[in-house]
């Protein structure tokens, strides 16, 4: 099952079965692969400020 991680600040959710390819990431792509630069595209925060839901 895909996971799914919510931004702490905004609740933008990243779902691994869509993934963000607006922004470089492939569907299928797990959190762990996200590359480490990658941001949130609603408020521009990294990846330390997402929990899993």
């Amino acid at each position: 099952m895909a996971k799914q991680m919510r931004c702490v600040i905004c609740d933008y959710v990243y779902d691994e079965s869509i993934g963000d390819p607006e922004n470089g990431v492939a569907p299928g792509t797990t959190w762990e692969n996200v590359p480490e630069d990658w941001v949130c595209p609603l408020c521009y925060v990294g990846k330390d400020q997402f929990e899993e839901v």
